[in-house]
């Protein structure tokens, strides 16, 4: 059997399966040992590939951050972060909603889970949206929009996987996120204040309620300066500052605001494996999927239809990978997306000779986008059915809020110098900047 047949085979049973609402990572080992029996490669073959694929210690960053995002949450710490968000924006016209949208840019630099996010956003904030009349479905499309944040604004699980499986930078990933998911934070605001629900318009807060709010929550804020602190100095990886973040949580956090929630720790952890679990299992599949496409030069025949088109100009490479990741973003989820098609991002990115941060920003900036539309729609799936509203409804509320990622992915394209300025500020060597030979500083790519 050809080539192209075998691809379209092993895509086609993929999709296939996943629509029949068979789990993603099953549809997909399906499609890989369907298209193996095919080929001379042996079935224990693509099994120790599945298990190479999580054979990396950039890759256990995950487990930490999402402990850390689930001991927040779970230990109710992050009640002082929306009391502190809503003394900063809760007297602007949509209060609630610039309190999501805040917190979200807040909870964003501690957990690198948008699913978190949606959880503690869902139990907290939605209540209250409710008692003042806010639209459900608009609460659910916020509630999914914001989440999205927490997978650019350092750390980001997203980042861990696109640096681990593209041999990039995973600090320089994060800095170069920054933008974009400020970007997005502040584009909801923006569409909250001028189109969403008004709500009910609340005094300002004092500079004194404000300070008692800043200082009820300094010891979460502690957790981002401890991860890019970390990051940044030297002092951590990825993996270590997670694990120092979930240490701070456990010997100094809980004991101090909410002791008594020792005695469920147990189940926090397993809730942690269980989460951690998930990204695991569609990891190795992608990377058996991912490799059995390199085999039958997949990533070729798609990079040549790319090329035939965008030749070598990196933006019109990077568009039409926006364009497809678009598509396959409403279709799988990022994390086996990523490793799919990390062979094309990076013959593209040759090609082009495009800055590995910069495209890994871009795509990942794509890839959220997927997390709110539909028929995947993780994020928007999630937030639905916590608020209590049908699926069809928050999708419909959720149509408006895509122009602020359609001119947040579009930036990110066109002006690379400002998504990489921070890493090139702090981390100088992630964007391929190498020390001056001649005198201080570095000298860096243009």
């Amino acid at each position: 059997m050809s080539s192209p047949v075998l691809l379209i085979v092993m895509g086609g049973l993929f999709l296939g399966l996943g629509y029949m609402g068979v789990p993603v990572v099953f549809a997909i080992m399906a499609g890989v040992l369907v298209a193996t029996a095919f080929t001379p490669v042996s079935f224990l073959s693509m099994i120790g590939q599945m298990f190479h694929g999580i054979d990396s210690e950039a890759l256990l960053a995950i487990p930490f951050f999402l402990l850390v995002g689930e001991l927040m949450s779970s230990a109710d710490v992050t009640s002082r972060m929306i009391r502190l968000a809503q003394a900063l924006v809760g007297h602007l016209r949509g209060g609630l909603a610039q309190v999501v949208t805040l917190f979200s840019m807040f909870f964003a630099g501690i957990s690198g889970s948008s699913a978190a996010d949606v959880a503690v956003l869902s139990r907290t904030v939605a209540p209250e949206m409710d008692k003042e009349g806010y639209d459900r479905g608009f609460t659910a499309a916020l509630i999914a929009s914001a989440s999205t944040m927490a997978n650019l604004i350092p750390p980001s699980i997203m980042s861990v996987v696109y640096g681990a499986t593209g041999n990039v930078s995973i600090g320089g990933l994060f800095l170069g996120g920054v933008v974009p998911g400020v970007m997005i934070g502040i584009g909801l605001m923006v569409y909250s204040y001028f189109f969403g629900p008004a709500g009910t318009l609340k005094k300002r807060a004092g500079l004194v309620d404000i300070f008692v709010a800043a200082r009820g929550s300094a010891l979460p804020m502690v957790i981002p300066v401890i991860i890019m602190g970390g990051i940044l100095t030297g002092w951590f990886t990825p993996t270590e500052a997670g694990m120092v973040a979930a240490a701070y949580i456990l010997l100094v956090l809980i004991p101090l605001l909410n002791p008594r929630h020792v005695r469920r720790l147990p189940g926090d952890f397993m809730y942690t494996g269980l989460l951690y679990s998930l990204p695991l299992a569609a990891v190795t599949g992608a990377s058996a999927f991912g490799w059995m496409l390199a085999y039958l030069r997949g990533p070729d025949a798609v990079a040549d239809l790319i090329a035939h088109y965008a030749g070598t100009d990196p933006r019109m490479i990077m568009l039409l990978l926006v364009a497809l990741f678009v598509i396959v973003g409403d279709f799988i989820d990022a994390v086996p997306a990523i490793i799919i098609f990390m062979p094309i991002i990076n013959k593209l990115t040759q090609l082009g000779h495009i800055n590995p941060v910069h495209m890994g920003v871009v795509i990942v900036t794509t890839l959220v986008f997927g997390l709110i539309t539909p028929p995947y729609g993780l994020s928007l799936l999630v937030a639905s059915k916590f608020v209590g509203v049908s699926f069809y409804r928050a999708m419909l509320r959720s149509f408006p809020l895509y122009i602020v990622f359609f001119i947040t992915i579009g930036f990110t394209v066109f002006f690379p110098d400002v998504v990489l300025w921070l890493p090139k500020y702090f981390l100088p060597q992630s964007v391929g900047c190498f020390p001056n030979p001649s005198g201080s500083g570095f000298i860096c790519p243009k």
